[in-house]
């Protein structure tokens, strides 16, 4: 059967609405809180908000579709993973976009300012770990940071590991070390241990991939990218085959230009800066101690279906009533926004008896271009307001860290609900504390910021 022809400003109009409910379904109970949704559905708008209001903003027909059109290949150039985003939300309301999106290019590993080959992101395989792992001495790494957290109802985790190169460096190379950076989706296994960090392995498999590190420490997980930070890899083997075949650096080659945003009116262009600074708002989540302080379902009920209402006053004939209806919006949106803002969820009081656990990291003390960085740990916790048969709504986020944990022990159980919450101690001073008999447990001898009861 054959698609139906794209309507480019509908479908242009249903991505942000589409980002919206998204991100209002990551944030709709805490306990399966998914920082990184928000942040990606958010992201998409940091550029191309103002364009999707210029594309709209004419009555004539023709002009919006072409507009739109040059609007949605922008976004999409952008990466091959906001095409698939992009291609899977339209294919939802019946259209390829894929058909009128320019042909998906090869991948080419880029070149930095210098004109160094940078090193490429890769899926976890044994292809790529052959092609570029003996140039690092995995059995000298060290584990400098990791993060275990919820995505929904699975869990992802990032791993941060320090390798020393394998190769011959030049004497002016940067001091800086290499790290090799490691995501993983849907992890189903995870062991962790603050004093047992030395030491690292890949191995990926045919029922997923695990990553070792130290004696017994591991992560297992259906699939997984990896990407090192290496000033120094031109000078690698991989790096230099990667150099005979790589293009010299050329500004602005294979990019689209960017739709021009000018000539909005005032009424459009202070909506569409209202509704900038919410997605960046919301996209700050990125950062944990963000997290719980964003109103993000208060936000999405203020914006929530600003996609056909943009459209909607776009299209309407002569400037006059266009700028009447963006300034009708911009009330509206003004008047839903002010007040979720405000409404962020108060602390709980008191000491907690029971949490499920939505994120736990540590990172080690280590020093990066001569600045100094304490060893840290950090929890998200979501809190009960008294009793755990309370409704989603009624949890509440909170995030907490401490400085230089004596011990820091992760385990998968950790993450499996609702569980016992154990402080010894006092708030702000020495103390440990303990979920899930044990599957996480935390020593610090400084306390806990802010204070978690």
């Amino acid at each position: 059967m054959t698609s139906p022809p794209v309507p480019a400003a509908l479908v242009l109009s249903a991505l942000l609405d589409r980002s919206i409910e998204q991100i209002a379904q990551a944030a709709a109970d805490v306990r399966r809180f998914d920082r990184e949704a928000i942040r990606a559905a958010a992201d998409v708008w940091d550029n191309n908000l103002y364009p999707l209001f210029w594309a709209v903003s004419t009555s004539r027909a023709r002009e919006r579709e072409s507009r739109a059109l040059a609007a949605l290949r922008w976004m999409a150039s952008f990466s091959t993973r906001r095409r698939t985003w992009m291609s899977e939300q339209a294919a939802l309301a019946g259209y390829e976009l894929d058909a009128v999106l320019p042909p998906t290019e090869p991948y080419v590993p880029g070149r930095d300012s210098l004109g160094h080959v940078r090193p490429p992101m890769l899926r976890i395989t044994r292809q790529d770990l052959d092609g570029l792992l003996p140039d690092y001495d995995l059995a000298a790494a060290s584990v400098r940071h990791i993060r275990v957290e919820r995505a929904g109802a699975r869990l992802s985790a990032c791993l941060d590991v320090v390798v020393p190169r394998a190769y011959a460096v030049e004497q002016d190379t940067s001091p800086e070390p290499a790290l090799l950076y490691v995501w993983l989706d849907d992890v189903t296994d995870s062991v962790f241990d603050l004093s047992d960090t030395r030491g690292a392995a890949l191995d990926p498999g045919p029922d997923g991939t695990q990553v070792a590190f130290g004696t017994n420490g591991r992560l297992r997980a259906a699939d997984g990218e990896f990407r090192l930070d290496d000033r120094s890899w031109h000078h690698s083997a991989a790096g230099r085959r990667a150099d005979a075949v790589v293009p010299p650096r050329t500004e602005g080659s294979g990019y689209l230009p960017r739709p021009p945003v000018e000539g909005l009116g005032t009424a459009a262009s202070a909506a569409a800066a209202l509704l900038h600074r919410a997605m960046l708002e919301l996209r700050s989540v990125r950062y944990a101690d963000r997290a719980d302080h964003v109103p993000v379902l208060g936000l999405c009920r203020a914006f929530s279906g600003a996609g056909r209402a943009v459209l909607a006053a776009g299209s309407r004939r002569g400037g006059r009533r266009r700028e009447a209806a963006f300034r009708g919006l911009l009330r509206t949106w003004t008047d839903g926004a002010v007040p979720a803002r405000t409404d962020v969820p108060r602390p709980p009081t008191g000491t907690p008896s029971r949490a499920v656990l939505v994120m736990a990291s540590w990172t080690a003390a280590h020093t990066t271009y001569g600045v100094e960085h304490p060893a840290g740990a950090r929890l998200q916790l979501a809190l009960p307001p008294g009793t755990e048969e309370a409704p989603a709504a009624a949890w509440r986020l909170r995030t907490v860290d401490c400085a230089g944990p004596e011990v820091f022990r992760l385990r998968t159980a950790a993450f499996r609900g609702p569980g016992p919450l154990v402080r010894s101690g006092q708030p702000a001073g020495a103390g440990g504390l303990d979920l899930h008999e044990g599957a996480l447990h935390v020593v610090t001898g400084d306390g806990w910021s802010p204070p978690l009861g």
